[in-house]
């Protein structure tokens, strides 16, 4: 089924619905049933004022065609005389004017008062006075006996008995009989009159034929048995005014003529009465019937006003009652409603906190955990928001379905509690046995001299770094801290540099110069470990023979590093998707397997306050900007106090990024300020060591063996920034030379760098 205007959208509009469909039915049928019980009623408030417009101006022509009636008869009966033609001719022209007053009347009246029968009872009645004018030719030219004429004229005013009828006539009741009564009693006066009408053709015929006679007889028989009849059946106040007639003078002597009348026969009626006498009788009688049919019409039509006033009242009443009926319906379907609407509220809204507060807070604690109480984390709606009805049962199910809603988070978040362990356990392992690895290379490349050798080490060195990285990230997943700690602040450049170091591509990272900015001893590992896993990113996303590139810079919130790649890019949607990864760490989702370095990266960011943002790249790629607050910062030692003591091993201690950087080539500013350190005039002649102490190491001078003409002189302060080549060539021969110093061994011509040729070959493979 199809709503006509538009399906409601809540539960509400559809009970309002539901409930308003059979109002507005009921309101349909009572509305029916007061119009068609009120018309009757408007009818008979609109009966006196109905009459006066349209059956008054009938009744005034039914009396003059009746007097005509008589003045034919007496004309045709009689032979031919001057008078009585003059005198038909005067009451036809008065038959005529009460005529056109009657035709005015009906086709001017408001006929919007009118019944379809009443209408039609009228234009019958002047659809009938059409043949009057063929009935008067036929008279005048003698044409026509003159019972036949009378019997016409009656039927011209028989149609105007109808009119009377039915502007009078009711359903039913009581008045409906009244009024039926006053109407057969008018006939009354049309049988006076018809006998006026036969007296007076007797009497100028002189005699009646037999078939006359009895017609005259049939119209005295018939008006006294109708009087008989329907007198008694009138109101008491009507049926008191036609006793009193009866019992006056002119009633007895109607009945005297009309007994004379019987008791001649045909031969003598036209003498049994006296012509003055019976004329003066009739006339008045006729007058005294329409006078009394009247009156008796005034008193059923007051008779039924009053009772339309009453039975309207009622009708008003009960109208009132059944709107109010139809309104209290409304009323309670809209109360009824809203408390079921009021209801599906609560259970909505105890989802939406169950969704978007309850769960989501459960979950954060489960994350951070928190011990929880299923029950205690889900209690059941009142009992008295439930009830005992559908909604209750739909209640009590979602109080079922919420506690099985908080019971699985909690098993889950106890199964990923046990995963996450599972796999700190595992890290670990995995972590204290690359740790021992390291060891292990480290005591290799302490033992050995030969540079191939030496060159292999390097390269395992390298590998276990980032099996190390790669340890610690699952540790960092699984929500707890690397071991890794450092008890100075390091530069920014060592932490840098290791964290190039950590990553395969290293040779296509391009280092810039930085300043003399120091990383706090508490953040040097998470700072290493975001930095590699952004470079990672950088390198593994974008063509292999571009570079990657950083930029540095002191800003006044603190540190700002920049590393652009020149791949692909992100998307929007991609984009959008790594910035939530990078803000909300916390939401792990295992399934997105091919971002767990971001998921790194955020958990480190967040753990120490970095800002870590991405963007589209000027080279096309993608740039990501990081910020390391001044809570991470710090002061670093000068470059003295990190050559003597604890600080000669710092390359070493700083997790093997530093020493595979050193060893596998890869560029590093602090490499470079190094060897801009190591640069400069040869020393003079130093003194002997003493005996059991280390010699020093060798110190080479640029330039310094070739031929005055062969050296390239430069300003005072300028300085030549290195290519990749000549930087793994000095951190090679950095490292070998360190070694060399451990182990005591005297210092000798520099070996050539087999190191940096092996590495070489690697890149090339």
């Amino acid at each position: 089924m199809r709503w006509p205007v538009g399906r409601p959208t809540t539960v509400r509009a559809r009970i309002v619905a539901l409930a308003l469909a059979p109002a507005v039915a009921l309101t349909a049928l009572w509305s029916f049933a007061m119009v068609s019980v009120t018309a009757e009623l408007r009818a008979l408030i609109r009966l006196q004022g109905v009459y006066d417009d349209f059956g008054t101006p009938v009744d005034t022509a039914v009396g003059q065609i009746q007097i005509e009636r008589r003045l034919s008869a007496a004309y045709l009966g009689a032979r031919l005389d001057t008078s009585a033609a003059t005198g038909l001719l005067a009451q036809q022209r008065r038959t005529d004017r009460a005529v056109d007053a009657m035709r005015d009347a009906v086709r001017d009246g408001d006929r919007g008062r009118l019944t379809d029968r009443q209408r039609q009872s009228l234009d019958a009645m002047v659809t009938a006075t059409g043949g009057l004018e063929r009935l008067r030719a036929r008279v005048l030219s003698r044409k026509i006996s003159w019972d036949t004429a009378v019997a016409d004229y009656s039927a011209l005013v028989e149609p105007g008995f109808d009119v009377e009828s039915t502007l009078t006539a009711l359903q039913a009741g009581q008045l409906a009989r009244e009024s039926q009564v006053v109407v057969e009693l008018v006939r009354v006066r049309e049988f006076v009159s018809r006998e006026d009408a036969l007296v007076a053709g007797a009497r100028a015929a002189g005699r009646l034929t037999d078939r006359q006679y009895d017609t005259l007889t049939a119209t005295i028989e018939d008006r006294r048995v109708f009087e008989r009849t329907y007198v008694p059946d009138l109101p008491s106040d009507s049926r008191t005014l036609f006793e009193t007639f009866q019992g006056g003078e002119l009633h007895r002597s109607l009945v005297r003529g009309e007994d004379a009348l019987l008791r001649a026969g045909a031969d003598r009626a036209g003498a049994a009465v006296a012509a003055d006498t019976w004329r003066s009788t009739t006339d008045r009688a006729v007058k005294r019937y329409m006078l009394l049919c009247t009156r008796s019409a005034e008193n059923s039509a007051a008779r039924g006003r009053a009772f339309a006033y009453r039975e309207l009242a009622k009708a008003a009443v009960v109208g009132v009652a059944g709107l109010a009926a139809v309104g209290l319906s409304l009323w309670f379907a809209v109360r009824g409603a809203r408390r079921i609407s009021r209801r599906l509220e609560i259970l909505r809204d105890a989802a939406d906190v169950l969704t978007a507060r309850q769960l989501p807070a459960l979950m954060e604690r489960l994350s951070a955990g928190e011990d929880v109480d299923a029950v205690t984390e889900a209690p059941p709606l009142a009992a008295g928001e439930a009830g005992d009805d559908e909604i209750g049962d739909v209640g009590r199910s979602f109080n079922r379905a919420r506690l099985a809603a908080v019971e699985a988070a909690v098993r889950q978040a106890t199964l990923r509690r046990g995963l996450f362990a599972v796999l700190l356990n595992i890290a670990r392992r995995n972590q204290a046995l690359v740790h021992r690895q390291l060891k292990l290379v480290d005591t290799l490349e302490r033992r050995t001299d030969d540079p191939a050798v030496l060159g292999e080490l390097f390269h395992i060195d390298h590998l276990t770094t980032r099996m190390r990285r790669h340890a610690e990230s699952l540790i960092i997943l699984s929500g707890a801290t690397p071991g890794r700690r450092w008890r100075r602040p390091v530069p920014i450049a060592d932490v840098v540099s290791s964290a190039v170091g950590e990553i395969e591509d290293y040779t296509r990272v391009v280092v810039p110069p930085m300043p003399e900015v120091g990383v706090a001893a508490d953040a040097v590992a998470d700072v290493v470990h975001l930095v590699a896993e952004l470079l990672e990113n950088a390198t593994v996303f974008s063509p292999p023979h571009t570079r990657v590139t950083l930029r540095t810079a002191r800003v006044g919130q603190g540190f700002v590093l920049e590393i652009d790649d020149r791949g692909l890019g992100l998307d929007p949607e991609q984009l959008t998707e790594a910035h939530r990864t990078l803000t909300a760490p916390d939401a792990f989702d295992p399934t997105r397997h091919d971002r767990l370095g971001l998921y790194v990266v955020g958990r480190l960011a967040a753990r120490h306050g970095i800002e870590v943002t991405l963007r589209d790249s000027p080279y096309g790629g993608t740039t990501a900007v990081v910020l390391l607050p001044e809570a991470v910062l710090a002061d670093v030692e000068p470059e003295s106090g990190r050559r003597d003591g604890p600080a000669v091993g710092a390359p070493s201690s700083y997790g093997g990024g530093a020493r595979s950087s050193y060893g596998g080539g890869a560029p590093s500013s602090y490499g470079a300020a190094e060897a801009g350190r190591g640069a400069g005039p040869p020393p003079g002649p130093s003194a002997d060591p003493a005996p059991g102490a280390t010699p020093p190491l060798p110190t080479r001078t640029r330039q310094a063996s070739l031929a005055p003409e062969l050296r390239t002189e430069r300003a005072a302060g300028e300085t030549r920034d290195l290519d990749a080549d000549e930087m793994r060539a000095v951190f090679g021969a950095f490292q070998r030379g360190l070694d060399r110093g451990r182990r005591g061994l005297p210092a000798g011509p520099e070996e050539p760098d087999h190191t940096e040729e092996r590495t070489r070959a690697d890149h090339d493979q």
